[in-house]
This record gives C-alpha cells, sequence and structure tokens, in this order.
C-alpha cells in the first residue's frame, strides 16, 4: 500500500497537514474500508465483510439490556464467523447512586464493558443500544476499534 509521501497525487499544503495526522494503522483502516464496501450491503454484511478482510477474528459486542433478545440474535449471526464476546451494559451491577449522588436502582457500565472486551481480547468492538453519553465512555475506553450499529434513541 502506499503512504501519503509515496502518492502520485499532487497535494496541496492544507492536503499534506491533514495527512500527517494519519498513522500507518489508520492508513490501513481507509484501504480495508474501501475493499469491504460494497453495492447493497446493510451496515452488519459490511462489518462482516470489514471485520474479515481486517482479519479480526474475536468481535465485542457492548449493549443495552433493553436490547437483550436483539443483541442475542446478532450474537447468533456473528458466531457464524467469528468467535463473539458479547457484554451488557448493567456489567458488575454498579449501585447508581455510587456514580450519580441520588440516582437510584442499577447504573450502566460502559467502562467496564470496555475493561471486560478487552480483557477477552477483542479485534473489533461493536456498540449496541448504549446511551448516548455511555456509547462515548465506552468508545474512549475501548482499546479495539468500536463501531455502532444501533444508536438509543429515546424517541424515535
Amino acid at each position: 500500500m502506499l503512504t501519503p509521501a509515496q502518492s502520485s497525487v499532487t497535494l496541496s499544503e492544507e492536503q499534506h497537514a491533514c495527512l500527517a495526522a494519519y498513522r500507518d494503522d489508520d492508513l490501513q483502516l481507509m484501504a480495508l474500508a474501501s475493499a469491504a464496501k460494497g453495492r447493497g450491503l446493510n451496515r452488519l454484511e459490511e462489518l462482516i465483510r470489514f471485520a474479515d478482510a481486517a482479519g479480526w477474528r474475536r468481535l465485542g459486542l457492548a449493549h443495552c439490556v433493553a436490547l437483550r433478545a436483539e443483541a442475542c440474535r446478532l450474537e447468533a449471526l456473528l458466531a457464524e464467523s467469528f468467535e463473539v464476546v458479547r457484554v451488557d451494559c448493567k456489567l458488575c451491577r454498579l449501585p447508581a447512586e455510587a456514580l450519580v449522588p441520588g440516582d437510584r436502582g442499577v447504573s450502566c457500565n460502559p467502562i467496564g464493558q470496555a475493561l471486560a472486551l478487552q480483557a477477552a481480547g477483542t479485534d473489533l468492538n461493536i456498540a449496541m443500544g448504549l446511551c448516548l453519553g455511555h456509547d462515548l465512555l465506552f468508545a474512549r475506553h475501548s482499546h479495539a476499534p468500536v463501531t455502532t450499529l444501533a444508536v438509543k434513541d429515546r424517541l424515535l
């Protein structure tokens, strides 16, 4: 694969400055994304093609407990080609008040989800139905790349 410096494309100073931010592994992901895309594929099919092209064998699935049935179904589909590690948001059953004074019940634990998937050695993590702030925390603490398959939209 050509690096930006080896490319035969003529670039402006601004383009060179933008490209300087890309590391070799970033460029590899960009190349894989180009190779994995295909017309008529849904997001799940594209994800499977991408993970396969990257040689990723162990996928992490971090999901909201409200989407447990859907997460189990996704796990079964992915398990046809990959090893899947699934973890729901109530991992460790942290008391909500321990994180947010005055809150009640059991808190979600997106950082715990990221740490559990790191301990499992996942190559790619999939976020499914996590709350907005929780998916941000999950992505920040994940050591593997993260893609979001489904978002939680409290209105729609």
